[in-house]
């Protein structure tokens, strides 16, 4: 178990080092996507109030958490494999699930800042109250490990070329087809239907409830849904990475 440890603490400080130069531009790029997302959907919608702006204030931060997993992680590995270097990092001695856990550790420190910015702009743009729970951080890092780990699976099952086609796809969906920023009622009832077994509604269900306890719940069946999703796509991911090993 100590080896293990020291495995996941060294390969943690590889990766943070050999990104150092791209990490500190993400972190940017990320709290300007927060705070775009907060204002620009606000211009799109009109002045909002009410119950409609604590939904686009809490709905933002989980698209900073599911754009940094789903998006740059499976980029920066797709980037990876064209360039060999994640080919080397498999002739380690190293548990894959070691490696994975690692990378995903890197992506989730990532993506936090980006999410408490979106959360404070939020709260000074609309003029909202929160009811945060205590349990909203351990909920946003699920959130983020879960959008991590599929992203991961993508850029591990899919050559590098398709892996950067997905993220743009799922960029387009999850701003303009997805019930983050606006409730499920609003889409047509089949694509609520299909966003029931994805992950992303119960993703912001979760960091929405945890915000905002007394005005958002979330159910079981959603943070189950969750929870298959984040298991499911870390076990793919480490027999995909096993294999190629």
């Amino acid at each position: 178990m100590t080896t293990v440890l020291q495995q996941y603490g060294l390969l943690t400080q590889w990766q943070l080092r050999r990104q150092s130069v791209y990490l500190p531009l993400l972190v940017v790029v990320q709290g300007a996507l927060a705070v775009g997302t907060v204002l620009g959907f606000g211009i799109l919608m009109g002045d909002l109030e009410g119950d409609a702006a604590l939904y686009l204030a809490t709905g933002a931060p989980t698209i900073t958490l599911i754009v940094i997993g789903l998006v740059m992680a499976p980029q920066m590995l797709a980037q990876a494999k064209t360039e060999g270097s994640a080919q080397w990092l498999m002739t380690l001695p190293v548990p894959r699930l070691v490696f994975l856990a690692a990378d995903l550790t890197v992506w989730t420190l990532v993506a936090l800042p980006g999410t408490v910015l979106a959360v404070f702009v939020g709260v000074l743009r609309y003029d909202i109250s929160l009811d945060v729970s205590w349990w909203v951080l351990p909920a946003a890092l699920l959130v983020s490990l879960t959008a991590a780990a599929i992203g991961y699976t993508v850029a591990a099952l899919l050559p590098p070329s398709l892996a950067m086609l997905f993220t743009q796809l799922v960029v387009f969906v999850i701003l303009l087809f997805s019930p983050v920023s606006v409730p499920a009622e609003q889409f047509p009832s089949w694509l609520a239907s299909v966003h029931a077994v994805l992950p992303i509604e119960p993703m912001a269900q979760l960091i929405r409830s945890g915000l905002a306890g007394s005005s958002f719940t979330i159910e079981t069946g959603p943070l189950l849904v969750l929870i298959a999703w984040c298991a499911g796509c870390v076990a793919l991911t480490g027999a995909a990475l096993r294999r190629r090993g």
